[in-house]
């Protein structure tokens, strides 16, 4: 092999960077959610510091305030969870940048692609804190954000699991699993252009894994095993050899568990 080209060099210090920077997005969200979690964790709001009270809304009596903190929470969870998942097409992205920008043709940063797909997963924050203040109202959600109701527990793992034997599922995951396809088919010029880019890829990936998201309000908006187990779920569903099929077995799986929750809140 030869030696590389200088602009074989530059791809490759620019993809190293690109990555790195998602790498450090990524930890900044997961270094948060830790933070919320340890503080939580064997703690009541009433003895909670100031300062951690400032970081988490109260439970049952919502003002505006606790309103923004807790979808700030979601919306860092968001990024932290799908921001990895993203990284093949975010990298390519960055790729076909460099390239247009070393033809001096017209190229749009790589961060205005990741705002628009960060800006649909901060819509899905705000409609699951809407959906998390509504349950927390009828008492459906304990004060460290799990489900107290078998049948909405059992009901969310159902319909999750139902959903990934759906045609919607199918398309959503085959566009997120192909890159270079979506690139090629969804390209748009200009800085609007790449926004909406961003857009409709974040919205392929919430197509694909808002059923997944809302397993949260069952297994603990703050339990980080399940976090970290839903955000690596997420990442083999989309780069695996074999992930369409992993899809469905566990889509199985959770009908199963589902409705095991719910013949037991039955007897």
């Amino acid at each position: 092999m030869g030696n590389p080209t200088p602009l074989e060099v530059m791809l490759k210090r620019d993809r190293m960077i690109v990555l790195a920077g998602l790498t450090g997005i990524a930890a900044l969200a997961w270094v948060y959610i830790l933070y919320l979690s340890r503080h939580m964790s064997g703690m009541d709001m009433d003895s909670m510091p100031m300062g951690m009270e400032m970081s988490m809304p109260h439970m049952f009596s919502w003002s505006a305030m606790d309103f923004i903190l807790m979808f700030v929470m979601w919306a860092v969870m968001m990024v932290a969870m799908m921001v990895p998942s993203a990284a093949p097409i975010i990298l390519v992205f960055a790729t076909i940048s460099r390239q247009r920008r070393e033809q001096h043709r017209p190229f749009v940063p790589t961060s205005v692609f990741l705002l628009g797909y960060i800006v649909v997963w901060s819509g899905f924050a705000a409609a699951a804190t809407i959906t998390q203040w509504g349950l927390h109202t009828v008492a459906l959600l304990s004060p460290t954000m799990v489900s107290t109701s078998p049948f909405l527990g059992g009901g969310l793992l159902v319909a999750a699991g139902i959903f990934q034997w759906s045609p919607l599922k199918d398309l959503c995951l085959t566009r997120c699993r192909s890159p270079l396809g979506f690139l090629m088919t969804e390209w748009r010029e200009g800085t609007k252009g790449v926004f909406t880019m961003g857009l409709r890829h974040g919205t392929f990936c919430l197509g694909c894994c808002w059923a997944l998201m809302t397993l949260l309000l069952v297994l603990g908006v703050m339990n980080l095993l399940w976090i970290a187990a839903l955000a690596g779920f997420v990442l083999i569903e989309k780069v695996a050899p074999a992930g369409q099929w992993v899809s469905r077995v566990t889509g199985v799986l959770l009908v199963g568990w589902g409705a095991s929750i719910i013949v037991s809140g039955l007897g």
